[in-house]
């Protein structure tokens, strides 16, 4: 069958449940060819194909049936355009022929093959529609207020008969559904038709009489599940009868979706095994935290389906004396799907992109498939998980698309996201070709958290671009985030948007630091012994310090460039100041940093060999990962700490130096990026453009030659940040947040056989 439909009224209105059933009643039944018949003009559709929930149309009929689309494409249908194209006059002949009549309006609306007014019934006087017939088009005056002029013959009900002969469709097998005047065309083309409840009287006049429409007691699309009952679609055509239900709820409150399990897992010997992480980042304990005190839940990430290893188990025991009711709900991969949606696909087309390097990115529509068939995965697992009203929580972009599978399977759940990685600017990530499904599948959330607000912002500005939207709260930055201090700084941010009928929380969250986990590191006798060590080594050298993961986004080269301009213009540096470089390789299996490394080490060698002296090298680079608990003890030595990275989310290791720094009473100096997430929120850290090589250099050269009560009184402000603003508070604030958001939704929800107040 071949439903045609308005929009506005009707298959964007009525009951959320009936617009659910219908939904995915379309959806199951790929037979259904669903086309959109509307007044808007496609500009004003396409934000509505960036919406996972909403059934994507075979075809599109817009501007009043001036425009009749693809709707995969968006490309016209000819020769059925070209015909209507031949028909129009244009717009300045159409707006000149209306001079001099008063109480006209134009329409500020996307419109094509039309010209659009607002005006009064008086306005539209048979003058008018002579001048309007003189030019060989229509005047169509609906709903007491629109006027639209049309090329003659041209209407929706025209397009809409004219697509269907192009088909070749059954006209017996045609539904056409409306509520208002503009839409009764549709109606004399002798299809079998719908006015769904709450139409326009004028409409429900003209068509009472005709015995192939139904008059629908229910609003919008209610009114189209009456009408597919009433005239015998529902078991026609292959149709099942049936509508399908949502997916099964499951038992947990809170689920976790992460793409990390919150243990590793190693083979030994051919045989899985499954033991705590030896030093896992803040955030999984954090986490791992909420399911404290017996609490259910469930942590969804992905493990490899190795047939080798015997059955794949779905539910695995996290911790039975920590969380004695957390499970682990593991999505079974195969290595392939791995190799191509994490290690391939996420870190070569969406990383690049993230961090404002897009020349960098690769995007293959093949990995695109993968990367939806792994989310949709997670959501279908997700989904079994949840309880009824459950609040799921997703980690990061490599679960873009989850929120858009799972509200399609799961409507009751509240959907919390936070974005770990940057959010760049929409002239950034616009260069995704994927980003309307990407904001689409994002909007259906009720909170969304990043980590400052500029991220927050960033947000907004592409989502705009996407879908309209309406900023309904603000707040002020101050004092917690700089305003105007650094490149990431903001003064105010949007902390609600309204998208439709729905609301979305926007929340700026950045992830603090486990004290604890330095506090017990620095009274580790290994790690006190390695300090006195170092102490000695020191003695007559001030150490500068710089640990970052190998990637182009962490601006290494930029560092070692200042560093050798540094030593150029300063030359009383030279045996008095070290630059020790620790570099964590990139994941196993991972090839795109092969060339970056090499530059590396080339220019680590060519600084030694120019500056070197006896018993002294200026830099001193190692690439491995070091156990955190040495780190700890570099932090404690390191007079500055260099961290400028050219772009990134936050940077967790300038708050480690911070932290041990604070904890030991020591007067070392941060140097940090302005372009790192951690800069709005670290007052006291000298601030550096890593894009700028002499300001790398003499902002490296002010933290060596810095006074030590500056140093001091430097630190002790971001200390302070570091210590109330710990990974604790960040859980508990981001929870906190999106309990708001449950808690408004579930009071819009009104039992069964009660009224709304």
């Amino acid at each position: 069958m071949l439903l045609a439909t308005d929009l506005d009224g009707t298959f964007l209105a009525g009951d959320p449940d009936n617009r659910l059933k219908l939904y995915q009643l379309i959806s199951a039944h790929p037979e259904i060819n669903l086309v959109f018949v509307t007044g808007r003009g496609l500009e004003s559709v396409l934000p509505l194909l960036s919406d996972p929930t909403i059934p994507q149309p075979d075809y599109i009929i817009c501007d009043v049936g001036c425009t009749v689309v693809h709707g995969d494409s968006q490309q016209a249908i000819q020769p059925l355009q070209g015909e209507i194209d031949e028909l129009w006059p244009g717009a300045q002949v159409i707006e000149d022929a209306l001079t001099g009549f008063e109480g006209l309006q134009r329409q500020e609306v996307p419109q094509e093959r039309r010209v659009s007014y607002f005006c009064g019934q008086d306005v539209v006087c048979d003058t008018m529609r002579d001048r309007i017939e003189a030019l060989s088009c229509e005047v169509l005056f609906s709903a007491g207020k629109y006027l639209d002029i049309l090329p003659r013959g041209v209407n929706k009900g025209s397009t809409l008969s004219r697509l269907v002969d192009h088909l070749g469709v059954d006209p017996e097998a045609v539904l056409v559904a409306g509520d208002t005047l503009n839409d009764l065309s549709m109606y004399e083309q002798s299809f079998k038709g719908v006015c769904v409840g709450a139409s326009e009287a004028d409409l429900l006049e003209a068509t009472e009489h005709q015995a192939r429409v139904l008059h629908a007691e229910a609003t919008g699309c209610g009114g189209i599940l009456e009408a597919f009952e009433h005239f015998g679609f529902l078991g026609h055509a292959g149709i099942a009868a049936e509508i399908p239900e949502s997916a099964t709820s499951g038992k947990s409150d809170l689920v976790i979706v992460y793409h990390r399990l919150p243990y590793e897992e190693i083979v030994e010997n051919g045989e899985l095994i499954r033991r705590r992480p030896k030093s896992p980042n803040g955030i999984i304990p954090t986490l791992l935290s909420f399911f404290a005190d017996g609490k259910a839940g469930s942590w969804v990430a992905w493990s490899i389906d190795d047939p080798d290893l015997g059955p794949f188990q779905t539910h695995t025991e996290v911790d039975t004396d920590r969380y004695e009711k957390l499970v682990a709900a593991r999505v079974a991969l195969s290595k392939e799907d791995v190799e191509i949606f994490y290690k391939r696909f996420s870190k070569e087309a969406f990383w690049p992109t993230l961090h404002t390097f897009w020349e960098r990115a690769t995007f293959r529509d093949d990995h695109w498939q993968v990367f939806l068939k792994v989310n949709k995965r997670f959501a279908e697992r997700t989904a079994e998980e949840a309880a009824e009203n459950a609040v799921v929580w997703i980690h990061d972009y490599n679960l873009w698309m989850v929120p858009a599978f799972l509200r399609e399977l799961r409507p009751d759940v509240t959907i919390a996201f936070f974005h770990h990685t940057y959010f760049p600017s929409a002239d950034v990530f616009n260069v995704l070709p994927w980003r309307r499904e990407i904001i689409g599948s994002l909007l259906q959330c009720d909170h969304i958290g990043f980590h400052i607000p500029r991220q927050a912002e960033n947000f907004v500005d592409v989502a705009r671009g996407v879908t309209p939207l309406e900023v309904t709260r603000k707040a002020g930055c101050a004092p917690r985030f700089l305003t105007y201090g650094c490149a990431v700084g903001l003064d105010e941010m949007s902390i609600e948007i309204a998208v439709n009928d729905r609301k979305i929380g926007l929340g700026a969250h950045p992830v603090g630091l486990d004290l604890n986990r330095v506090r017990n590191a620095l009274n580790d006798s290994d790690v006190q012994t390695r300090m006195e060590t170092l102490r000695k080594e020191l003695e007559d050298v001030r150490l500068i310090l710089s640990v970052e993961r190998l990637d182009f986004t962490k601006g290494i080269l930029e560092k070692l460039h200042a560093y050798e301009r540094m030593l150029s213009e300063h030359p009383e540096l030279e045996t008095k100041v070290t630059l020790m470089m620790v570099c964590v390789p990139a994941a196993k299996g991972m090839t795109i940093y092969e060339e970056l490394l090499s530059q590396i080490e080339q220019t680590v060698g060519r600084i030694n060999g120019q500056f070197a002296r006896v018993g002294w090298t200026p830099v001193q680079f190692f690439f491995r990962a070091l156990p955190f608990e040495e780190l700890v003890a570099y932090y404690t030595m390191a007079d500055v700490m260099w961290i400028t990275p050219l772009r990134d989310g936050l940077n967790l290791v300038a708050k480690e130096y911070i932290a041990t720094q604070g904890l030991t009473e020591g007067r070392g100096v941060l140097v940090l990026s302005e372009f790192a997430g951690a800069a709005a929120e670290l007052r006291g850290a000298i601030l550096a453009n890593p894009h700028h090589p002499q300001d790398l250099a003499d902002t490296c050269y002010y933290a060596l030659a810095m006074s030590r009560s500056e140093a001091r009184n430097r630190l002790s402000e971001a200390f302070e940040a570091v210590c109330r603003y710990d990974i604790e508070y960040w859980g508990r604030e981001f929870i906190e947040a999106v309990e708001q958001r449950r808690t408004t939704k579930l009071k819009k929800i009104v039992p069964l056989g009660q009224s709304a107040a």
